[in-house]
C-alpha cells in the first residue's frame, strides 16, 4: 500500500493574499480571486512547503529539488542538496538562511537535511535505518523544538525529536503511544498530516485504517492521546492534512485521493484542541479531495484548503467551505500578519501562482 501511495502522490504554486480581508467566494457581494502565474523554470512536483513571509518562502520536491525565494516569488533560486535525487515531501524554514527538508521512503530513503545558508550548504542531520519505518512530515514548535513522523513501527506510530532546530534527531520511545489499528497510516501529501502549536503540543492524522484518527501530545511527543474522527477513511482515504489556530481551533481535511468522484465525509473541525472532531455536512465541506490546509494569520477563522482539483476557503473555522479555484495545488501554507499575511501554496509541474484578492 505505501508503494502504491508514493506513486500516487508523486509526480509550486505560490499564493498571496496581497490584501488581508474576511475571505468569501468571488462573486458579486465578496472579494475575488484571481491566479498570476510566475514561472519557475522547474518541471518538479511540489508537495514540501514553507512560508516565511510575503517575501521569502521555500518548496521542496520531487527529483531532490529546493527552491526559495526572497522577493515574493519574482525570482526563485534553485538551492537543492547536491547529488540527490530524492522524494522531498516537507521543508520547514525559519527564515531566508535556516530550513530542514525531508525526503520521504521506506529504509534509508527516509532523511533529514539542514541548511543554515541558504541552501549554499546542506548538512544531512537524519538518516533512518530501521527498513519499515517510512517517516511522511514534520513541524516544529519554535526555532529549536520539532517533531518527525514516521508510519507504525511494530504496531505503533514512531516519532523523531529535535531539540536542536534540527541538527540532530533522537527517536522517542514509543511508550506513551497508543497502538495503530490495522492498516493505519499517515499520508505525506503536503507535509501537514503532523503539526506542531504553542508551547509543545502536536497533532498527527491518519487513514487507511476502518476510521481515520488524531493523536495529540502536550508535553512534545512524550505522551499521546487519540480520538476517533468521523470522517471517510479507507485504503486511500482518510484525513491528508490538518491546520490550527492557536491550540484549540483546528480543521481536518482530506478525502480519497483515489477516487475521481464526490468527496464523502471529507472535512470536519474542532473547538478543543482535538479532544472531539465535528463532521461539515456534505453540501458544506469541499467538494472534492483536498491534500494541504492552513490558517490565515491575523483572522478570526479563516482557513484555505487545496487538492488537485481545487482550492476552497472557510471563515467560520472550518463549518463550512466554498470553492474559490480549479487549479491542481497539493500544499499550502501562511505568514505574517495584518497585510503582510501570506499564504503560500505548490504544486505539480513547477508552476508558481501569486493569488490577488480583488474587490
Amino acid at each position: 500500500m505505501k508503494t502504491m501511495r508514493i506513486a500516487a502522490l508523486a509526480a509550486g504554486v505560490l499564493l498571496t493574499i496581497t490584501q488581508l480581508v474576511p475571505a468569501q467566494a468571488a462573486g458579486k457581494h465578496g472579494p475575488k480571486y484571481e491566479w498570476d502565474l510566475k514561472p519557475t523554470g522547474s518541471a518538479s512536483q511540489f508537495r514540501g512547503l514553507a512560508a516565511v513571509s510575503a517575501d521569502v518562502a521555500w518548496v521542496a520536491g520531487s527529483q531532490g529539488q529546493v527552491l526559495r525565494t526572497v522577493d515574493g516569488g519574482k525570482k526563485w533560486q534553485n538551492v537543492s542538496p547536491p547529488g540527490q535525487t530524492l522524494l522531498f515531501r516537507d521543508v520547514e524554514a525559519f527564515d531566508a538562511d535556516t530550513a530542514v527538508v525531508l525526503a520521504i521512503g521506506t529504509g534509508d530513503a527516509s532523511r533529514i537535511y539542514r541548511t543554515a545558508d541558504g541552501g549554499k550548504t546542506w548538512s544531512e542531520s537524519f538518516r533512518n535505518t530501521d527498513p519499515v519505518a517510512f517517516y511522511d512530515c514534520l513541524d516544529f514548535n519554535n526555532k529549536k523544538h520539532g517533531l518527525a513522523l514516521s508510519d507504525p513501527v511494530d504496531g505503533k506510530f514512531r516519532i523523531a525529536e529535535t531539540s536542536d532546530g534540527g541538527k540532530s534527531w533522537q527517536i522517542q520511545s514509543t511508550k506513551g503511544m497508543p497502538a495503530a489499528l490495522p492498516g493505519e497510516f499517515a499520508f505525506a501529501a503536503s507535509g501537514t498530516c503532523l503539526v506542531a502549536g504553542p508551547g509543545r503540543m502536536a497533532w498527527f492524522a491518519t487513514g487507511g485504517g476502518d476510521r481515520p484518527r488524531v493523536f495529540r501530545t502536550l508535553d512534545g511527543g512524550r505522551s499521546w492521546k487519540v480520538t476517533d474522527s468521523p470522517m471517510a477513511s479507507g485504503e486511500a482515504a482518510g484525513i491528508f492534512t490538518l491546520a490550527f489556530r492557536g491550540p484549540l481551533h483546528g480543521v481536518a481535511v482530506g478525502g480519497d485521493f483515489a477516487t475521481t468522484g464526490g468527496a464523502v465525509k471529507a472535512a470536519s473541525y474542532t473547538s478543543d484542541g482535538g479532544r472531539s472532531w465535528t463532521l461539515v455536512p456534505a453540501d458544506k465541506a469541499p467538494k472534492m479531495y483536498r491534500s494541504g490546509s492552513a490558517y490565515v494569520p491575523g483572522t478570526l477563522a479563516t482557513f484555505v484548503a487545496v487538492g488537485p482539483t481545487g482550492s476552497d476557503v472557510s471563515v467560520d473555522g472550518g463549518r463550512s467551505w466554498t470553492q474559490f479555484d480549479d487549479g491542481n495545488y497539493d500544499s499550502v501554507e501562511c505568514a505574517g500578519h495584518g497585510f503582510r499575511a501570506a499564504c503560500w501554496a505548490s504544486g505539480p509541474k513547477g508552476a508558481v501562482a501569486r493569488l490577488a484578492v480583488s474587490h
